[in-house]
């Protein structure tokens, strides 16, 4: 099935930033260690999810009949794979401020590199060629899913002026990131309808992934939040706060988002996803590529990365 959603056509391109967080502190959002906690978990879930992106839409490539779109899919992965290393020294920030990422780390592991592998299910008696494709545009349909929500927090990272008095490389880093989610948010969404069949069997589809896809995406931020802020010795309220149930975490994530506006609402999610509901839904509209690319083009990270081509 062709996409039907037509726009003006932006190029895709890499940028091979470099972050250099040795002074950057462990709360670098200052005075607000939820946020920070909440952010950081981040580090340690996107290197494997966004490689795992990276090696089923390489297995995608053959399928797509469109040049446009495949021109797209193949920016998407390079800079998706520019990505997961940046969080990888984002992991190693972690770490150096003795911060145990092993457990959060090989958990996210054990669904990208496992359970959603080639091998269904992680089970090698199911990889048969009989469903090999419909596993295949299943994955690509989860990555629509996940990206939804990457590129709507794009642009409310895009409209935050908070973050101006957090760290600048820690900041600059997240602001690239959910800068180029925002450049690159049509691409999972349009591949996912280029894959399937019909236009109802996408609708349903994406439907019945997302039921899924939210409350995974909600539990993993949550579980990175706790095993981050478990950890912290110089806040003993945080640490009790990694004790509390998912249901409590996402009341202070609604709090502390009125309050401070450091991190997005839980109502702001709920949101968006009700949006993907909609039969006329697409990605498009979540978000300002002209804005996006103008952070790009004012970040320190992005500049120094272009001086180098």
């Amino acid at each position: 099935m062709t996409t039907a959603h037509a726009t003006a056509h932006h190029k895709i391109m890499p940028r091979k930033v470099k972050f250099d967080l040795t002074e950057t502190p462990l709360h670098w959002i200052p005075n607000d260690p939820f946020a920070t906690h909440l952010i950081n978990g981040i580090h340690m879930l996107l290197p494997a999810g966004e490689f795992w992106f990276c090696r089923v839409y390489n297995k995608a490539l053959p399928l797509i009949t469109d040049p446009q779109l495949r021109e797209d899919v193949t920016g998407f992965i390079r800079q998706e794979a520019i990505h997961a290393r940046v969080h990888e020294g984002g992991q190693r920030y972690l770490q150096a401020h003795n911060l145990d990422t092993t457990d959060y780390v090989a958990r996210a592991d054990l669904v990208f590199g496992k359970l959603l592998s080639d091998a269904p299910l992680g089970l090698p008696a199911l990889q048969v060629r009989a469903i090999e494709k419909h596993w295949l545009v299943l994955r690509v349909g989860i990555i629509a899913a996940i990206e939804h929500f990457t590129g709507m927090l794009g642009q409310w990272c895009m409209d935050n002026k908070t973050w101006d008095k957090a760290d600048p490389v820690m900041a600059d880093l997240f602001r690239w990131h959910l800068a180029e989610e925002v450049e690159h948010r049509n691409v999972a969404f349009d591949l996912f309808q280029h894959l399937c069949k019909t236009q109802l069997g996408f609708y349903v589809s994406r439907q019945a992934l997302m039921t899924v896809i939210f409350p995974l995406f909600i539990y993993f931020l949550a579980d990175g939040f706790r095993s981050i802020a478990i950890q912290d010795s110089s806040d003993a309220a945080v640490r009790r706060m990694a004790r509390r149930s998912i249901p409590r975490l996402l009341l202070e994530l609604e709090r502390v988002g009125r309050r401070t506006e450091n991190v997005p609402t839980f109502g702001f999610l709920v949101a968006g996803t009700l949006r993907w509901l909609s039969p006329r839904f697409h990605p498009e509209s979540e978000g300002n590529t002209e804005q996006a690319l103008a952070y790009l083009a004012r970040s320190p990270a992005a500049q120094a990365a272009a001086t180098l081509h």
